[in-house]
């Protein structure tokens, strides 16, 4: 799943649960899914800065000194 997905799923959850009118069983499943969202995009955005963090990195060591 990519993460405009997840979050856009992530966002109608939350608004389900914010509009009400749902059981108490419905309400604990949409939490749960809210949190796995929640889980999944934090999870993919941590790996797109391990990538920006990494590309940085080799950007910085092919880089060569700048003369003094």
């Amino acid at each position: 799943m990519s993460y405009e997905a997840a979050r856009a799923e992530l966002e109608d959850v939350v608004h389900r649960l914010e509009a009400g009118g749902v059981t108490l069983e419905q309400s604990l499943a949409l939490w749960e899914r809210g949190e796995e969202l929640a889980r999944a995009c934090q999870a993919l955005l941590d790996g797109a800065r391990a990538r920006l963090h990494a590309a940085d990195t080799d950007r910085a060591a092919a880089t060569p000194p700048r003369p003094a």
